[in-house]
């Protein structure tokens, strides 16, 4: 639970608020009404949620964390049993419980056992007795008196009601803490996790924070919504952001793929650089494909790092060289590693490959060298003529970073594949390992005569 749970020089630690309850009683749902907007996966079936995700709540003028959890079942076996764990952990580290329960449903024999692992943990407990819609299902609400946690709290997270005094109950559970706010100013260097299902992204990220922070399991979709840690590496922290594998198309998508698809689509948007996760030993795909779109439109740095290395024998490398050199011809400029996130094999050439690619997307060229390079260019190169015309380059500029990006001033319009040639000779001379290069053209426009 690192989202944003770091003290400031003058304050606290951000108060943690752990949700738990058993499977589909509407957690995810609540999380979403504290919050305030929609971050948390929602569908109406239980299991959408396996990980334990942060998220930055406040209510008057408190700042808390909120600590959304998979289903809680006690006696869960395989997948389900790891989600619980997860949850497990998740009260562990919290400073007080939201334990949510369905109203309409009653006291059940896995809440009764839930109940009685919240009491070991010592920890504070406010009972949220949700999907109280109205006066009558209010009156069944006090049957959970029964469970000894104290008052129930009623509440709609559909629509709700009652969510303003469950979370009065909640402020009086938590530490109190100074007001905080959640700018961040600098920090961490962000990286998204990115990739096709079930091709290690949660294995990675496991292995670089040293735990089993995210369930992982061999059914592809395990993950839903995007996970994120700080961790240390080489002595600087990093934050991670493991997220749902893409699908060929959000368009094919449906209930929580399409919902977890746009979540990705999100963090890729807030990372600086994404992690491509390919699995070495199955042929680069369509959704590879799409994804590495994906991070260029957004203007992200990229690393694409080939996984389950230990899979791959000689054959496969001869192929996989062709595959490089036939569908990654475009982005030839990202680092490329491999490793084994499964024994952590090279996974130390994760950092030094970061490195490169955020020095290339912070890469900035100096007007006057920028406009001497271009200079020797058009000398040695210059446009080819068309229609008895032949546009120049006139001068140009790099009006920002994160990602280069170049404007050209030109005497015409100049073609598509004498932009991509400047491109390449940019990179050339400059380097701008890791990035895109954005170049934008402005041709002078013509006088009329007078």
């Amino acid at each position: 639970m690192s989202e944003n749970n770091e003290p400031g020089p003058d304050e606290g630690p951000t108060p943690v608020l752990a949700v738990v309850g058993r499977p589909n009683v509407g957690k995810s749902t609540l999380v979403n009404r504290i919050i305030g907007r929609r971050e948390a996966v929602v569908e109406d079936r239980p299991g959408v949620t396996r990980d334990r995700v942060s998220y930055d709540a406040t209510w008057n003028g408190r700042a808390f964390t909120v600590v959304d959890t998979g289903g809680w079942d006690p006696d869960a076996r395989g997948l389900a049993e790891r989600i619980s764990a997860q949850a497990e952990v998740a009260v562990s580290v919290a400073d007080a419980v939201l334990f949510v329960v369905d109203a309409g449903v009653g006291i059940t024999d896995a809440d009764a056992a839930v109940v009685k692992v919240l009491r070991r943990s010592g920890k504070p407990v406010v009972l949220a007795a949700n999907k109280v819609d109205d006066a009558r299902t209010e009156a069944e609400a006090a049957g959970l008196w029964n469970l000894g946690l104290g008052e129930p709290q009623p509440v709609s997270a559909l629509h709700g009601r009652g969510s303003g005094d469950l979370l009065d109950a909640v402020l009086r559970a938590l530490p109190a803490t100074p007001q905080e706010s959640f700018e961040e100013l600098g920090g961490p260097r962000r990286v998204a996790i990115v990739g096709r299902p079930n091709v290690g992204k949660s294995s990675l990220l496991n292995k670089l924070v040293g735990s089993d922070r995210v369930v992982v399991d061999d059914a592809a979709g395990t993950t839903v919504d995007p996970i994120d840690e700080l961790v240390v590496l080489r002595e600087r922290e990093w934050r991670f952001i493991d997220t749902a594998g893409i699908r060929r198309r959000v368009r094919e998508a449906s209930g929580q793929e399409y919902y977890a698809s746009l979540r990705t689509a999100t963090a890729i948007e807030r990372a600086e650089v994404a992690v491509l996760v390919v699995d070495g030993s199955q042929p680069i795909s369509e959704q590879d494909q799409r994804i590495i779109a994906t991070v260029q439109e957004a203007g992200r740095a990229l690393v694409i790092a080939f996984n389950k290395w230990d899979l791959v024998d000689e054959e496969r490398r001869y192929y996989l060289d062709r595959e490089i050199e036939r569908d990654l011809v475009r982005v030839q400029w990202a680092p490329r590693i491999n490793l084994t996130a499964r024994t952590g094999w090279h996974i130390d050439r994760l950092v030094p490959a970061l490195d490169a690619a955020l020095g290339g997307w912070e890469t900035r060229v100096g007007t006057g060298a920028l406009n001497s390079f271009l200079g020797r260019l058009v000398a040695e190169h210059p446009h080819p003529v068309r229609g008895g015309k032949q546009p120049k380059i006139l001068f140009g500029t790099q009006p920002s970073t994160s990602p280069p990006t170049f404007v050209l001033f030109t005497s015409g319009k100049l073609e598509a594949s004498y932009l991509r040639f400047v491109e390449r000779r940019l990179r050339e001379e400059y380097g701008f390992v890791g990035t895109p290069v954005l170049i934008q053209q402005k041709p002078r426009e013509k006088r009329g005569r007078r």
